[in-house]
């Protein structure tokens, strides 16, 4: 694997079609991320683990500044703000609601995310959609009258399962090259 990847773009794949807006599928893909983003928020993560899918591979890599020109290849996958998988996460999980060690969310961060920009594409699996969609978290911890901001471009795959939807795969851009907030404890 290279250290600089260049950025593929989430809808640049020509065998998938895009889902219409309003239509059943991309309701169910947007219901089923406004309930993720209320399940992180009220820190339901046991109720957000039954989201996940056991291949699950979520990831954050780190963007780099890179003149206009070199654009195309200011993500560095070799480098990652997280790089977990199914295992990994349930770990996290059982830290953060089993044991008294998550000093860095305890007491727990206060979040709300904000979920927009969706759009979904039906790929050659006839379960599974590329979703990209944008987010904007905001953080406040202890008593400070200040919060964190952190913003970026989630890619995700969904697969069918049942009614609802498991998460396989997730790829975090975040918009910062340095972020402004002290630990990504918390789950984007």
């Amino acid at each position: 694997m290279s250290e600089v990847t260049e950025r593929p773009s989430a809808l640049a794949d020509v065998k998938a079609q895009r889902v219409p807006i309003g239509s059943p599928i991309y309701n169910q893909v947007v219901e089923f991320l406004y309930d993720e983003a209320c399940m992180l928020d009220e820190i339901r993560l046991k109720d957000w683990a039954a989201t996940l899918a056991e291949d699950l591979v979520y990831a954050a890599p780190l963007r780099q500044t890179r003149p206009m020109a070199q654009q195309a290849a200011s993500i560095i996958r070799t480098m990652q703000h997280y790089h977990d998988d199914y295992r990994s996460i349930m770990g996290r999980i059982m830290r953060l609601t089993g044991t008294k060690s998550a000093w860095a969310e305890d007491p727990p961060s206060r979040t709300r995310r904000l979920v927009t920009n969706v759009r979904v594409q039906a790929t050659d699996k006839p379960d599974e959609f590329k979703v990209l969609s944008y987010l904007l978290v905001t953080r406040s911890r202890f008593n400070f009258d200040d919060f964190d901001l952190i913003s970026g471009e989630r890619n995700d795959v969904l697969r069918k399962s049942g009614d609802t939807f498991k998460l396989a795969r997730r790829e975090i851009i975040l918009d910062q090259a340095v972020l402004g907030t002290p630990n990504l404890a918390i789950f984007l």
